[in-house]
């Protein structure tokens, strides 16, 4: 039977953890009940004891847990938890799931932040910014904004989860035409005028979302038998 601390050796790998020296994750609230079904959630909210009762969970992934409040499931119910190392694995990071997923090649290392990878720079086949506007929609389920810059034509993309001047025109020096970030910084303004990169700014929460869906779908290619269920979205 698949254990809690077998999920954790997986992820600890995966995501890296050797990396973040102070924010490593990994089982935040111990148990040894077999892990047949697992719930994925971004946070703990007033309802999540109902839904882990009705979804009969055995464990939960918990992207930020600190509100979880000590008897709030059942006492034998496991829960993992990866704050920074989910953020950069499996949203606007180094990420080569979404890199697929947005039909990016020759994938090259992007920012670097305490020795790690923060971003990715690649190409795509040659589109215009309004057509990399709807293929963000359709990945995201939306956006926040989109500034059309001076390139019509898109054909090099930087993805990042960071937005200031000094990562615009880098991104700008090294070719991209499109900058993919969560959330528009307003400080990075002038950089973006000056260089004329176009910015699609998915928002937050709609990342972290993105990354959940994309950790189910790992989780359940690794393991044939284990049940993984993605909490609604609120």
């Amino acid at each position: 039977m698949l254990s809690l601390d077998e999920i954790t050796q997986f992820l600890n790998q995966y995501f890296a953890v050797h990396q973040f020296k102070d924010d490593q994750g990994g089982v935040y609230r111990s148990s040894t009940r077999p892990v047949r079904r697992i719930g994925l959630a971004l946070e703990s909210w007033t309802e999540l004891a109902q839904w882990a009762n009705e979804q009969q969970l055995d464990a939960l992934f918990l992207h930020r847990p600190w509100k979880l409040q000590p008897k709030q499931l059942e006492p034998d119910v496991g829960v993992i938890s990866y704050h920074l190392a989910f953020d950069e694995r499996l949203t606007l990071g180094f990420n080569p799931r979404l890199a697929e997923v947005l039909g990016m090649s020759q994938i090259e290392v992007f920012g670097e932040k305490q020795g790690r990878a923060i971003g990715m720079l690649g190409k795509i086949s040659p589109q215009s910014f309004e057509n990399c506007c709807s293929h963000i929609d359709g990945i995201f389920g939306g956006k926040d904004k989109a500034y059309p810059g001076s390139y019509e034509q898109i054909s090099r993309v930087t993805v990042v989860g960071a937005m200031t001047e000094a990562l615009v025109e880098e991104a700008a020096l090294r070719g991209a035409d499109l900058y993919i970030t969560g959330q528009w910084r307003v400080p990075a303004e002038a950089s973006v005028l000056e260089t004329g990169i176009n910015v699609i700014a998915v928002g937050h929460r709609r990342c972290e979302e993105w990354g959940l869906r994309s950790l189910a779908g790992l989780m359940r290619e690794r393991w044939f038998g284990l049940q993984v269920i993605c909490s609604p979205s609120r």
